[in-house]
């Protein structure tokens, strides 16, 4: 089984800034894609942000600027660093791994972690 662990969240005042990690775990061979989204309350759930194992990214127009994803191959981590932050950024981030190859399991398949909540108030 795969597991996908997030940490970084937390209260923080507009204009400030956060760093989640997400450190996935298992008997992972391979990771295609790995990415952050987020759902703020009474909204569906959007992308943040992705990061190939080649390192090619892509993010969303609202966070452009301001987050920066990295990923450590070898540990099979993928960072968010979130600055400027603003109240609309409120959400519980989830980190997700696209196309992951596990040992004892056919094909690729998509994890996601449980979420952790960043909220941005004075």
């Amino acid at each position: 089984q795969v597991q996908l662990v997030e940490s970084g969240g937390g209260l923080v005042q507009p204009g400030g800034s956060l760093r989640l990690s997400c450190a996935a775990s298992g008997s992972i061979l391979s990771i295609n894609v790995m990415g952050w989204y987020r759902q703020a309350p009474g909204k569906q759930r959007e992308l943040v942000t992705a990061i190939t194992g080649s390192g090619s990214t892509n993010y969303a127009e609202s966070v452009k600027g301001r987050f920066t994803i990295s990923r450590d191959n070898a540990k099979n981590t993928v960072y968010l660093q979130m600055n400027s932050l603003k109240p609309e950024d409120t959400a519980v981030y989830y980190c997700n791994v696209d196309g992951a190859v596990v040992r004892g399991i056919v094909g690729r398949r998509d994890y996601w972690g449980k979420g952790t909540l960043v909220t941005v108030s004075s």
